[in-house]
């Protein structure tokens, strides 16, 4: 049994937390490998890169500063949740009788939002999962440092189409923690598939899930939080093709791009494409494409939800909701959900 977690780590030796890369391997219920998923991508009728190629180390960097920048209200709209409900989340997962939580926080990144949440919710054991091997190692670390007496798990892996962890991860009282509003790079279908494997006793044994989901608002709020002016969403957009050229061996002369981000409003999705500024070819072992000018890689979809549509999606994939809360001007929700 793990000793009590010090709020303030005094007095205790930080241990090295625990790290398994599961990134690379083939687990149950994983895609293809990368190699294989980039140039079908790149070869289909409308060409795409799944968004979970940002985040090497420069991506994920890149990223957490865009979570700083004016435009990009959604990190600080949810932190500013989280400060002010904590405690009800907390008594939320005490009341569905989850008192010893394994706290899984899928796209970990940097750690800071589940390293805010530690001191009030009191998990167990404290795991996190991201694609982006070598920043999550280090991010761990340093959350170990805050947290000396935590049981710390984190996990390389692409979770995107599987959800089975390794055998070092807490079996019972899971709690996911997926915040950010990541959700939506799925397609309404697609999230509800995951939050199923969330949910699915064979997979993720979910107890229970606190979900950051963006919600609907005007049209130049939410372009301009995804094409900010100084141009830092378009470095992480672009350095993506650096990222594909170095998985895939792609020729991608990041010059010969451009980032366009705009609001569809039929699918209510953000989108983010690459667009070609010239006939050009780009060329990988066994392939390449031919783009005209004006073409596109669409590189990212952001779904963006209503509170109602949120809520059905969740019970439907076998959660069920009991709490919300949102900021005051309901740009932004974060959801409680349990699993009876």
């Amino acid at each position: 049994m793990n000793a009590p977690l010090h709020p303030l780590g005094l007095g205790l030796s930080a241990a090295s937390p625990q790290f398994i890369n599961c990134h690379g391997e083939f687990l149950p219920g994983q895609a293809p490998s990368a190699t294989q998923e980039l140039a079908a991508g790149l070869a289909a009728a409308a060409a795409s890169v799944s968004p979970k190629y940002f985040y090497n180390t420069l991506g994920s960097q890149l990223f957490e500063a865009i979570t700083r920048l004016d435009e990009y209200y959604p990190t600080r709209t949810e932190a500013g949740i989280f400060d002010e409900a904590h405690s009800e989340m907390a008594g939320a997962m005490t009341g569905a009788g989850i008192t010893r939580a394994c706290l899984i926080d899928l796209g970990a990144g940097n750690c800071a939002k589940a390293a805010r949440l530690i001191p009030h919710l009191q998990p167990r054991q404290y795991v996190p999962v991201d694609i982006s091997v070598d920043f999550l190692r280090d991010a761990a670390g340093q959350v170990q440092g805050l947290f000396p007496a935590l049981d710390i798990v984190g996990v390389g892996m692409d979770f995107s189409s599987g959800l089975v962890l390794p055998p070092e991860v807490q079996a019972h009282d899971r709690v996911f923690f997926y915040p950010g509003s990541s959700l939506g790079n799925f397609s309404p279908a697609q999230a509800l598939t995951f939050l199923q494997h969330m949910s699915d006793p064979a997979q993720g044994k979910a107890r229970g899930l606190l979900l950051g989901i963006d919600l609907v608002k005007d049209t130049s709020t939410l372009e301009a939080a995804y094409d900010d002016a100084l141009g830092v969403t378009a470095a992480f957009n672009l350095n993506l093709l650096r990222h594909v050229n170095r998985l895939l061996g792609t020729d991608f002369d990041v010059r010969q791009w451009r980032h366009v981000a705009l609001f569809n409003e039929v699918e209510s999705r953000i989108e983010m494409h690459l667009q070609a500024q010239a006939d050009l070819t780009v060329r990988w072992p066994q392939g390449e494409r031919r783009f005209q000018k004006g073409e596109r890689i669409h590189t990212e979809s952001s779904y963006k939800y209503t509170v109602a549509g949120m809520s059905a999606l969740l019970q439907q994939a076998g959660f069920t909701q009991t709490r919300c809360w949102t900021d005051p001007k309901g740009w932004f929700a974060v959801f409680w959900a349990s699993v009876d």
